[in-house]
């Protein structure tokens, strides 16, 4: 079992909100609770979570490398997801991006040698009005990141 009982406890706590022959509708909220608890969703976990589930474990397997929310690799301490779609591009999403890059020294899907930091594009992030838009770790939205508010996040996540 690659999973602990307090993440099977909050699974369930999904499963109960669906029809038992509609399991698979928590699956979303399982992998990311899976996530939250190991950093990533390596094949076995995956594997777990179909079984615990009742669904197929190539279904969970398309949601998981369907959104990029989901790290099905090892990913560093901290995610940070860029959104570069064509709103934010067009109000500092690249630049941004680019500085993230000169900065980290990383491109994107890629980590830093020391396993602090991973950089992703992200898709749109619903806040286009505060371009540009950053997530960590799936958690942490920061808005209007400008080259200081870079410079201060990477400091303050590099403590």
């Amino acid at each position: 079992m690659l999973l602990s009982e307090h993440c099977y406890k909050k699974i369930d706590r999904e499963l109960a909100k669906y029809p038992a022959d509609q399991r698979q509708s928590a699956v979303m909220a399982a992998l990311a609770h899976a996530q939250v608890e190991l950093g990533w969703l390596a094949p076995d976990t995956m594997q777990e979570i179909a079984d615990y589930i009742g669904m197929p474990a190539i279904a969970v397997q398309e949601v998981a490398t369907f959104y990029n929310m989901y790290n099905v690799k090892p990913v560093g301490k901290h995610k940070i997801s860029v959104c570069t779609n064509l709103p934010c591009a067009l109000s500092g999403g690249v630049d941004a991006a680019k500085r993230l890059q000169a900065k980290l020294g990383i491109g994107f899907r890629e980590t830093t040698a020391d396993g602090k930091f991973t950089l992703v594009e992200g898709e749109c992030m619903g806040a286009c009005g505060d371009a540009p838009v950053m997530i960590v770790n799936n958690h942490h939205m920061h808005s209007f990141m400008s080259d200081d508010k870079i410079d201060a996040l990477v400091e303050e996540l590099n403590k």
